[in-house]
Protein backbone atom coordinates (compact mmCIF):
# COMPACT_ATOMS: atom_id res chain seq x y z
CA UNK A 1 0.00 0.00 0.00
CA UNK A 2 1.55 3.27 -1.13
CA UNK A 3 0.70 6.50 0.67
CA UNK A 4 -0.42 9.58 -1.26
CA UNK A 5 0.48 12.79 0.61
CA UNK A 6 -1.96 15.55 1.62
CA UNK A 7 -2.58 18.08 -1.17
CA UNK A 8 -1.81 15.41 -3.77
CA UNK A 9 -3.22 16.44 -7.14
CA UNK A 10 -6.88 15.60 -7.63
CA UNK A 11 -7.41 12.17 -9.13
CA UNK A 12 -9.82 13.74 -11.61
CA UNK A 13 -6.84 15.47 -13.18
CA UNK A 14 -4.60 12.44 -13.54
CA UNK A 15 -3.03 9.53 -11.66
CA UNK A 16 0.47 8.03 -11.69
CA UNK A 17 1.28 5.13 -14.01
CA UNK A 18 0.04 1.84 -12.53
CA UNK A 19 -0.94 -1.74 -13.36
CA UNK A 20 -4.53 -2.54 -14.39
CA UNK A 21 -6.77 -2.95 -11.37
CA UNK A 22 -4.71 -0.65 -9.15
CA UNK A 23 -6.92 1.64 -7.08
CA UNK A 24 -6.18 5.18 -5.92
CA UNK A 25 -8.23 6.60 -3.03
CA UNK A 26 -7.75 10.24 -2.02
CA UNK A 27 -9.22 12.82 0.36
CA UNK A 28 -7.99 16.29 1.35
CA UNK A 29 -5.99 14.59 4.14
CA UNK A 30 -4.07 12.31 1.75
CA UNK A 31 -4.68 8.85 0.37
CA UNK A 32 -3.33 5.51 -0.77
CA UNK A 33 -2.80 3.43 -3.89
CA UNK A 34 -3.22 -0.35 -3.71
CA UNK A 35 -2.57 -3.05 -6.32
CA UNK A 36 -5.42 -5.40 -7.13
CA UNK A 37 -5.38 -8.69 -5.24
CA UNK A 38 -7.45 -10.91 -2.96
CA UNK A 39 -8.13 -9.76 0.60
CA UNK A 40 -7.00 -6.18 -0.12
CA UNK A 41 -9.09 -3.68 1.88
CA UNK A 42 -8.91 0.10 2.29
CA UNK A 43 -10.65 1.60 5.32
CA UNK A 44 -11.88 5.21 5.32
CA UNK A 45 -13.36 7.34 8.09
CA UNK A 46 -12.76 10.07 10.66
CA UNK A 47 -10.32 8.31 13.03
CA UNK A 48 -6.96 8.76 11.32
CA UNK A 49 -5.05 6.09 13.34
CA UNK A 50 -7.60 3.37 12.50
CA UNK A 51 -8.13 3.99 8.78
CA UNK A 52 -6.05 4.12 5.63
CA UNK A 53 -7.73 7.25 4.24
CA UNK A 54 -8.96 9.91 6.66
CA UNK A 55 -12.08 11.82 5.66
CA UNK A 56 -13.96 14.47 7.68
CA UNK A 57 -11.41 14.35 10.49
CA UNK A 58 -12.93 17.38 12.27
CA UNK A 59 -16.57 16.46 11.63
CA UNK A 60 -18.31 14.24 14.23
CA UNK A 61 -21.12 13.44 11.78
CA UNK A 62 -18.62 11.22 9.92
CA UNK A 63 -18.12 7.83 11.59
CA UNK A 64 -14.70 6.82 12.90
CA UNK A 65 -14.71 3.90 10.46
CA UNK A 66 -17.19 4.99 7.87
CA UNK A 67 -16.62 2.37 5.20
CA UNK A 68 -14.28 0.20 3.22
CA UNK A 69 -13.20 -0.57 -0.33
CA UNK A 70 -12.31 -4.25 -0.80
CA UNK A 71 -11.08 -6.34 -3.71
CA UNK A 72 -12.71 -9.66 -4.49
CA UNK A 73 -13.56 -11.61 -7.60
CA UNK A 74 -11.44 -9.31 -9.73
CA UNK A 75 -13.29 -6.13 -8.75
CA UNK A 76 -13.26 -3.41 -6.09
CA UNK A 77 -16.39 -2.97 -3.93
CA UNK A 78 -17.51 -0.12 -1.64
CA UNK A 79 -19.22 -1.02 1.65
CA UNK A 80 -20.56 1.32 4.36
CA UNK A 81 -20.34 0.71 8.10
CA UNK A 82 -20.96 4.26 9.32
CA UNK A 83 -24.20 5.87 10.44
CA UNK A 84 -24.57 8.04 7.34
CA UNK A 85 -24.80 6.76 3.77
CA UNK A 86 -22.16 7.31 1.10
CA UNK A 87 -23.51 9.09 -1.98
CA UNK A 88 -22.42 7.98 -5.45
CA UNK A 89 -22.90 9.96 -8.69
CA UNK A 90 -26.52 10.38 -9.89
CA UNK A 91 -27.70 10.66 -6.27
CA UNK A 92 -27.41 6.93 -5.55
CA UNK A 93 -26.84 6.32 -1.83
CA UNK A 94 -25.30 3.28 -0.14
CA UNK A 95 -26.29 2.61 3.50
CA UNK A 96 -24.73 0.44 6.19
CA UNK A 97 -25.90 -3.16 5.93
CA UNK A 98 -26.62 -2.98 2.19
CA UNK A 99 -24.76 -5.10 -0.34
CA UNK A 100 -21.48 -3.50 -1.43
CA UNK A 101 -21.48 -1.62 -4.75
CA UNK A 102 -18.84 -2.50 -7.38
CA UNK A 103 -16.61 0.26 -8.74
CA UNK A 104 -16.25 0.66 -12.49
CA UNK A 105 -12.88 1.38 -14.04
CA UNK A 106 -12.05 5.07 -14.08
CA UNK A 107 -12.94 7.93 -11.77
CA UNK A 108 -15.71 7.82 -9.14
CA UNK A 109 -16.38 10.60 -6.59
CA UNK A 110 -17.95 9.52 -3.30
CA UNK A 111 -19.56 11.94 -0.84
CA UNK A 112 -20.35 11.82 2.88
CA UNK A 113 -22.78 14.44 4.20
CA UNK A 114 -21.32 16.17 7.25
CA UNK A 115 -22.30 18.86 9.74
CA UNK A 116 -23.77 22.23 8.74
CA UNK A 117 -24.22 21.33 5.10
CA UNK A 118 -20.63 20.16 4.58
CA UNK A 119 -19.92 17.39 2.07
CA UNK A 120 -16.72 15.39 2.35
CA UNK A 121 -15.26 14.09 -0.92
CA UNK A 122 -13.50 10.77 -1.37
CA UNK A 123 -11.98 10.46 -4.84
CA UNK A 124 -11.50 6.96 -6.25
CA UNK A 125 -9.74 5.92 -9.45
CA UNK A 126 -9.50 2.32 -10.68
CA UNK A 127 -7.00 1.70 -13.47
CA UNK A 128 -8.72 -0.13 -16.35
CA UNK A 129 -7.56 -3.23 -18.22
CA UNK A 130 -5.82 -1.16 -20.87
CA UNK A 131 -3.69 0.54 -18.24
CA UNK A 132 -4.51 3.90 -19.77
CA UNK A 133 -5.00 6.85 -17.46
CA UNK A 134 -6.21 10.46 -17.77
CA UNK A 135 -3.55 13.03 -18.48
CA UNK A 136 -3.59 16.75 -17.62
CA UNK A 137 -4.79 18.94 -20.51
CA UNK A 138 -4.37 22.51 -19.26
CA UNK A 139 -4.05 24.03 -22.74
CA UNK A 140 -6.80 22.09 -24.48
CA UNK A 141 -9.91 24.03 -25.42
CA UNK A 142 -12.85 23.59 -23.04
CA UNK A 143 -15.44 21.17 -24.39
CA UNK A 144 -18.88 22.82 -24.38
CA UNK A 145 -21.86 20.92 -22.96
CA UNK A 146 -24.39 19.38 -25.31
CA UNK A 147 -27.11 22.02 -25.63
CA UNK A 148 -30.44 20.51 -26.68
CA UNK A 149 -32.31 22.05 -29.58
CA UNK A 150 -35.71 23.52 -28.71
CA UNK A 151 -38.29 25.27 -30.83
CA UNK A 152 -39.24 28.79 -29.66
CA UNK A 153 -42.58 27.50 -28.32
CA UNK A 154 -40.91 24.59 -26.51
CA UNK A 155 -38.34 26.85 -24.90
CA UNK A 156 -40.91 29.39 -23.73
CA UNK A 157 -43.16 26.67 -22.30
CA UNK A 158 -40.22 25.08 -20.48
CA UNK A 159 -39.09 28.43 -19.06
CA UNK A 160 -42.55 29.01 -17.63
CA UNK A 161 -43.08 25.47 -16.32
CA UNK A 162 -39.57 25.33 -14.86
CA UNK A 163 -39.16 28.90 -13.65
CA UNK A 164 -38.67 27.83 -10.02
CA UNK A 165 -35.58 25.88 -11.10
CA UNK A 166 -34.23 28.90 -12.93
CA UNK A 167 -34.91 31.12 -9.91
CA UNK A 168 -32.84 28.81 -7.66
CA UNK A 169 -35.68 27.77 -5.35
CA UNK A 170 -34.31 25.56 -2.62
CA UNK A 171 -36.84 22.80 -3.37
CA UNK A 172 -38.11 23.61 -6.87
CA UNK A 173 -41.19 22.03 -8.42
CA UNK A 174 -42.56 22.46 -11.94
CA UNK A 175 -45.66 24.59 -12.38
CA UNK A 176 -48.85 22.67 -13.19
CA UNK A 177 -49.94 22.64 -16.81
CA UNK A 178 -52.84 24.94 -15.93
CA UNK A 179 -50.65 27.43 -14.04
CA UNK A 180 -48.19 27.49 -16.94
CA UNK A 181 -50.93 27.89 -19.56
CA UNK A 182 -52.45 30.83 -17.69
CA UNK A 183 -49.10 32.60 -17.48
CA UNK A 184 -48.27 31.86 -21.12
CA UNK A 185 -51.66 33.24 -22.17
CA UNK A 186 -50.79 36.48 -20.40
CA UNK A 187 -47.44 36.64 -22.21
CA UNK A 188 -48.88 35.68 -25.62
CA UNK A 189 -52.64 36.28 -25.64
CA UNK A 190 -53.08 35.36 -29.31
CA UNK A 191 -51.10 32.09 -29.36
CA UNK A 192 -53.81 29.78 -28.06
CA UNK A 193 -52.03 28.48 -24.99
CA UNK A 194 -53.86 25.69 -23.15
CA UNK A 195 -52.87 23.21 -20.46
CA UNK A 196 -52.96 20.40 -23.05
CA UNK A 197 -50.65 22.27 -25.41
CA UNK A 198 -48.12 22.90 -22.63
CA UNK A 199 -48.23 19.26 -21.56
CA UNK A 200 -47.79 18.11 -25.17
CA UNK A 201 -44.76 20.35 -25.77
CA UNK A 202 -42.97 19.34 -22.57
CA UNK A 203 -43.74 15.64 -23.11
CA UNK A 204 -42.31 15.82 -26.63
CA UNK A 205 -39.06 17.32 -25.34
CA UNK A 206 -38.84 14.68 -22.63
CA UNK A 207 -39.36 11.86 -25.16
CA UNK A 208 -36.79 13.32 -27.56
CA UNK A 209 -34.11 13.60 -24.88
CA UNK A 210 -34.90 10.09 -23.62
CA UNK A 211 -34.36 8.68 -27.12
CA UNK A 212 -31.01 10.46 -27.19
CA UNK A 213 -29.89 8.72 -24.02
CA UNK A 214 -30.87 10.99 -21.12
CA UNK A 215 -31.92 8.70 -18.23
CA UNK A 216 -34.89 9.05 -15.91
CA UNK A 217 -37.37 10.55 -18.37
CA UNK A 218 -39.82 7.66 -18.85
CA UNK A 219 -42.36 5.96 -16.59
CA UNK A 220 -40.71 2.60 -17.22
CA UNK A 221 -37.43 3.88 -15.77
CA UNK A 222 -38.72 5.57 -12.62
CA UNK A 223 -41.72 3.34 -11.81
CA UNK A 224 -44.99 4.27 -10.15
CA UNK A 225 -46.08 6.58 -8.63
CA UNK A 226 -44.42 9.01 -11.03
CA UNK A 227 -45.45 12.32 -9.48
CA UNK A 228 -43.15 15.13 -10.62
CA UNK A 229 -40.08 12.90 -11.04
CA UNK A 230 -40.03 12.90 -14.85
CA UNK A 231 -40.23 16.67 -15.18
CA UNK A 232 -37.84 17.16 -12.25
CA UNK A 233 -35.26 15.01 -14.06
CA UNK A 234 -35.96 16.88 -17.30
CA UNK A 235 -35.31 20.31 -15.80
CA UNK A 236 -32.15 19.16 -14.06
CA UNK A 237 -30.82 17.93 -17.42
CA UNK A 238 -31.81 21.17 -19.17
CA UNK A 239 -29.97 23.23 -16.55
CA UNK A 240 -26.87 21.01 -16.37
CA UNK A 241 -26.57 21.13 -20.17
CA UNK A 242 -27.14 24.92 -20.12
CA UNK A 243 -30.06 24.46 -22.52
CA UNK A 244 -31.90 26.64 -20.02
CA UNK A 245 -30.06 29.20 -17.90
CA UNK A 246 -31.25 31.54 -15.11
CA UNK A 247 -31.18 34.57 -17.41
CA UNK A 248 -33.98 32.96 -19.45
CA UNK A 249 -36.54 34.02 -16.84
CA UNK A 250 -36.04 37.60 -18.05
CA UNK A 251 -38.56 36.78 -20.76
CA UNK A 252 -41.23 36.57 -18.03
CA UNK A 253 -40.42 40.12 -16.96
CA UNK A 254 -40.64 41.33 -20.56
Amino acid sequence: MERLPPNHTSLAGGVPAAQPGTIFVLSVAGGVSVDAGPHRTILFGRNRPEVHVCIGEDDPRVSRRHGSISHRGGQWYVAVTGRLPVRFPRQRALFAGEDPIPLAAGYTPLFVQGSSGREHLLEVYVVGDSGTRPVPRPREATHPPRVWRLSPAEKLALIVVGQRYLLHDLHPLPLSWRQAADQLAELQPTEGWTAKRVEHLVSNVRSRLSRDGVPGLTREEVGEPVGNVLNDNLFRELLLSTTLVPADVDVLED
